[in-house]
């Protein structure tokens, strides 16, 4: 495993909650305001994005009230600003590339919010196209497996369609992580639910296609360090990452 799926695996390792609670519900709204403007509709059922942010928000107990008022934003039924998408790359420290989405009633105090932890953390924010060469945008769903052998449904869920897996144990439970074409995620979702596994999570992702290595220590931490500074600015939603580091050195 590697980059933003290496770093969850990281995180339940080392403790570290993922955000606070504020945090989450912040970053949850933004991503739904989000999903329910470009999707033109906030209903659920007519737009999948929105659906799969719902659902990651009443996981983790988001208010109903939360939930509408943020599609109603998204909407245009409440004042105040609108919110945009933003996308942002660069090198973190140890030569890795980082993209970093973000959404945003306000681009340049993000911009320079994530440039300054850049900058201060021996990294370097980059120009459209400076790294983003470096990933494939597929979409990644979250399996629970069903008890049997890693070998069996492994080759099971590639019957199924897809195009890559990452294995992993969480709590004692082997899980999946599993790619497919972006346009084929809903779909691909569905067949697996079908199949009896239990979905946990589907969404786009950005995939590194090119790892960098981080083979010591002080490395280490310093490309955990600059990745959990990231995600804590309210304004990014997601954090993806190409380093590859050996579990040892965790």
């Amino acid at each position: 495993m590697s980059g933003h799926s290496k770093w969850s695996t990281i995180k339940r390792q080392k403790g570290v909650a993922d955000i606070k609670r504020g945090q989450t519900f912040t970053k949850l709204a933004n991503a739904i305001s989000i999903a329910a403007k470009m999707g033109g509709s906030g209903n659920p059922d007519d737009n999948p994005r929105l659906r799969m942010i719902i659902d990651e928000a009443r996981s983790v107990n988001m208010p109903k009230d939360n939930i509408q008022r943020a599609i109603d934003r998204g909407l245009g039924k409440l004042p105040g600003q609108s919110l945009e998408e933003v996308l942002y790359e660069g090198f973190g420290p140890a030569k890795t590339a980082f993209l970093v989405e973000g959404v945003t009633d306000n681009k340049l105090r993000t911009l320079q919010e994530v440039k300054n932890i850049f900058e201060r953390n021996g990294g370097a924010l980059g120009g459209q196209g400076s790294v983003a060469y470096m990933f494939d945008r597929v979409g990644e769903i979250r399996v629970k497996g069903k008890g049997g052998s890693d070998e069996d449904e492994t080759l099971e869920l590639i019957d199924l369609g897809a195009e890559d897996i990452e294995s992993f144990e969480e709590d004692g439970i082997r899980k999946y992580l599993v790619y497919t074409e972006g346009s084929e995620l809903n779909t691909m979702g569905n067949k697996i639910t079908q199949a009896g596994y239990g979905v946990e999570s589907q969404e786009l992702v950005y995939k590194p296609n090119v790892l960098v290595s981080v083979n010591d220590a002080e490395a280490t931490k310093k490309v955990l360090d600059f990745t959990e500074k990231l995600e804590e600015l309210d304004d990014v939603q997601k954090v993806y990452a190409n380093f590859d580091i050996d579990e040892k050195l965790i």
